[in-house]
């Protein structure tokens, strides 16, 4: 069973390219069903029954979206074998997913965005950096996973793009726009000087990460969550702000400006155009204006 599971990890990695946090969730899943079942040692073993009481089992202690996650990772896994002959048969064939609650991402009003990125204060350390990381997310709709992987030779300052990649080591080409350009211009002089920094002290510093921490070391995405919460409170924000509420506001306000789903699906990296739909928060107001200028009967007297 632990044979099935190490091919299972280099599968995961080599063939389609996951990170290693989504192979480690992939593999906790599976191990946490081999564990319900009292560790088998041959996977042909587990039925449908078992594979029943085990999601039964995690009602009540997991959210439903939880519940659909660890479906999906035993999917895979029983695919896999599928494929490679190891079992005959998918013992989730005949398991439902469950019922998920619509999930409506939040967002960012323009305003809201613009206070947020005037809140780093010139006098903290790191001001420019965060300044440039904030101006980034919500000038591409980027991931802070794919942010804070990002390298130096990603960035193409003169053309104004960076090149990102997503889930499944997949590229895409992002524009940015001359706020972000700035920000990067003002950060790129205070990387040199932690650069210069931890050399004149001997210190290892990363060459390749864009954006580095105070050790010269590449920055987490724990971090970013960290700061940016700060500023969304310094800036009076009432909601807690994240990362990926700029990601969220990236895309609302993309659309909200006329930029067609398919667009923003190519920008946010989404395979599925459904999953791009999540993010169509236009107003009532909007919805109404942009119908009365664009439809032939709004055009009509009376009308």
């Amino acid at each position: 069973m632990i044979e099935n599971i190490e091919q299972f990890i280099v599968w995961l990695k080599v063939e389609k390219g996951y990170s290693p946090h989504t192979i480690a969730g992939y593999s906790a899943d599976v191990r946490e069903l081999f564990t319900y079942c009292g560790e088998p040692e041959n996977v042909e073993t587990i039925n449908a029954d078992q594979i029943s009481g085990f999601v039964a089992s995690l009602y009540g202690q997991n959210s439903s979206t939880t519940i659909a996650r660890k479906l999906s990772s035993l999917r895979t896994f029983f695919r896999y074998l599928l494929r490679c002959g190891i079992v005959s048969r998918d013992p989730l064939a005949s398991i439902g997913n469950p019922r998920l609650a619509q999930y409506v991402p939040g967002f960012l009003t323009v305003d809201e965005v613009f206070a947020l990125l005037d809140a780093p204060d010139e006098r903290e350390s790191f001001v420019h950096r965060n300044r440039a990381i904030m101006e980034i997310l919500y000038s591409t709709g980027m991931r802070v996973s794919e942010l804070v992987g990002s390298n130096l030779s990603d960035y193409d300052v003169n053309a104004e793009m960076v090149r990102v990649r997503g889930k499944g080591n997949k590229e895409r080409i992002i524009p940015f726009g001359k706020a972000a350009v700035e920000a990067i211009a003002a950060y790129m002089r205070e990387r040199e000087q932690i650069r210069l920094d931890r050399i004149s002290k001997c210190k290892n510093v990363d060459g390749e990460a864009m954006f580095l921490n105070a050790r010269g070391g590449r920055l987490t995405v724990r971090s970013v969550e960290r700061f940016v919460k700060k500023y969304g409170e310094q800036a009076g924000i009432v909601t807690v702000v994240t990362p990926h509420a700029l990601r969220h506001s990236f895309a609302t306000h993309l659309l909200e400006m006329g930029a067609d789903l398919r667009t923003v699906q190519e920008l946010l990296g989404h395979v599925s155009l459904s999953t791009t739909q999540k993010y169509t928060h236009v107003d009532v107001e909007h919805l109404s204006r942009v119908y009365d200028q664009a439809h032939p009967q709004a055009q009509k007297d009376g009308n």
